[in-house]
């Protein structure tokens, strides 16, 4: 059967007309992370019409996955985040264009990866390293990019405490606090993020506890202020 692939977006013309599909079509968006969180803010943005991405993670998917990220099935147990993404994105929209790094993002390094998203028109900064969040967000203030960042998620069980925010109006956030100090010595004034009002709830392991929702309701927020930003 041929892929009727006019009638995909037909709701969300309804919704924001077609030259606002159109323009998201055109645009490229940069992710970094795929776990729970950037799986589905991809998730979001390809059912929302965007065509162009560049994924960037490392990792390979685990057992420990699946009670929170999309691309997290038995059958793509041990397959790496990124082939499994961009496979996806396929399935939902073959025009859909895919660039994928398997690469852990340092402080420093990693050139061909920054080089690559230059000219994006936004970054998703979906990692849990500090270092490599600072550089991520140092790297789209420099270049001009628009960029929104997912602070924690981890160890919380209320969705309903998940905000969209400046950083500077944050607040129970610890991670928040971090970024803050470090975004105020290099003269950052404001950064986008999504996160959560809700004290962190304590486990006896020092591996960080997470359920099926808030980390994919944040990335679904995520997707939201894009595609907002872009139609703008």
């Amino acid at each position: 059967m041929k892929e009727d692939l006019d009638n995909i977006f037909q709701r969300e013309e309804l919704l924001i007309g077609k030259d606002n599909l159109k323009k998201l079509q055109q645009k490229k968006v940069a992710v970094f992370g795929l776990g729970g969180v950037g799986s589905y803010v991809v998730e979001g943005l390809v059912r929302a019409g965007i065509e162009n991405f560049i994924l960037i993670d490392s990792d390979k998917i685990d057992i420990t996955n699946i009670n929170r990220q999309i691309i997290a099935l038995k059958s793509t147990v041990g397959k790496y985040k990124t082939d499994v993404e961009a496979e996806r994105i396929q399935e939902i929209n073959s025009k859909a264009k895919v660039t994928i790094y398997k690469e852990f993002v340092e402080k420093e390094g990693n050139e061909n990866v920054f080089n690559s998203i230059k000219n994006v028109d936004y970054i998703v900064d979906a990692i849990d390293t500090v270092s490599a969040k600072i550089r991520i967000i140092k790297f789209a203030s420099k270049n001009n990019i628009k960029i929104i960042s997912a602070l924690g998620t981890g160890n919380r069980l209320d969705p309903t405490k998940l905000k969209i925010a400046d950083i500077n109006d944050t607040k129970v956030c610890p991670l928040a606090k971090i970024i803050r100090k470090e975004l105020r010595k290099n003269n950052i004034k404001r950064l986008d993020v999504v996160y959560s009002e809700e004290k962190t709830t304590k486990n006896s392991d020092k591996i960080i506890g997470s359920i099926s929702y808030v980390p994919s309701i944040a990335g679904l927020l995520i997707s939201y202020k894009i595609i907002e930003e872009l139609i703008k």
